[in-house]
């Protein structure tokens, strides 16, 4: 064999070797981005349970990684887009009102129910219900799902009545109240700045996840509050929400299982919050 031919061989053998190990390369780099979960989720407890359960992602292989936002703006369309592969941040009802909202190809399903966050009316600058007068000033966020249950939250404290056969599916807003004994002005605000506006107003209705990010703990700091056996309990489960083609994923899969542990049980029920699911069998 001359040496020109053994020169040609051992290109041929290098760039075999070369190509196996950029073969080998990019696969791994296929699989690794495979295994990232791009999630986005408001604090507390939303965040918080996806940081208590990322090692346990972590042995099962997944790189998850977590995108924490204040409002309830950016998350659906993020995940729509494509921009996060699921979120974490509402309940059923407001999922709802989003898919009702947007084409089909932008439509997002529910995959993990995960606990019941009570609504509750707060103390503004008045700290017990006795002292409500006439004209007093009640904030309520003003999402029309959010709105319509804060406003159900008055009229079962007492406070107003509402058009007779009104339900959780009902879309109230303040101008539907057909009888205000106290003359009350409901003032309606971005849910998240709510807990901000309490020294504008005499009361506050507040979101369970927007509560306990200035400490407010529903049933402890609540002066009224949904009941855990409350038609709302059962409708308002906040759940993990990604694209239809990613329901039966196998992360979705390992992503449940690992929150429905007993220490994201144990999470939930300290920060104030009643979990909905059944802790899994180790």
């Amino acid at each position: 064999m001359s040496k020109k031919q053994k020169k040609q061989i051992l290109v041929a053998v290098i760039a075999v070797v070369v190509l196996v190990a950029a073969y080998f390369v990019f696969f791994n780099k296929t699989e690794e981005a495979k295994n990232v979960i791009t999630l986005i989720a408001t604090k507390n407890p939303h965040a918080e349970v996806l940081e208590l359960v990322k090692d346990d992602m972590a042995a099962k292989g997944y790189d998850l990684q977590i995108t924490v936002v204040t409002d309830y703006v950016v998350e659906n369309p993020a995940t729509s887009e494509g921009d996060v592969m699921g979120n974490y941040f509402q309940h059923i009802p407001y999922l709802a009102q989003y898919n009702d909202s947007v084409a089909d190809d932008m439509k997002l399903v529910s995959v993990i129910e995960t606990h019941f966050e009570p609504m509750a009316l707060y103390a503004g600058t008045k700290t017990d219900l006795s002292a409500i007068a006439d004209g007093d000033k009640i904030a309520v966020p003003n999402d029309p799902v959010n709105r319509n249950r804060a406003l159900l939250l008055l009229q079962n404290a007492g406070l107003i009545k509402l058009p007779e056969g009104t339900t959780l599916e009902s879309q109230c807003a303040p101008k539907d109240i057909v009888e205000n004994t106290y003359n009350l002005e409901i003032v309606e605000l971005n849910a998240e700045l709510i807990p901000g506006a309490r020294e504008d107003v005499a009361y506050a209705v507040i979101n369970g996840n927007n509560a306990t990010l200035v400490n407010l703990i529903p049933n402890k700091d609540g002066l009224y509050v949904e009941a855990a056996d409350s038609e709302a309990a059962k409708a308002y489960v906040n759940i993990v929400v990604v694209r239809p083609e990613n329901a039966d994923a196998q992360w979705v899969k390992d992503l449940a299982e690992v929150m429905h542990s007993q220490e994201v049980y144990d999470l939930i029920v300290n920060a104030g919050f009643a979990p909905t699911f059944t802790v899994s069998a180790k």
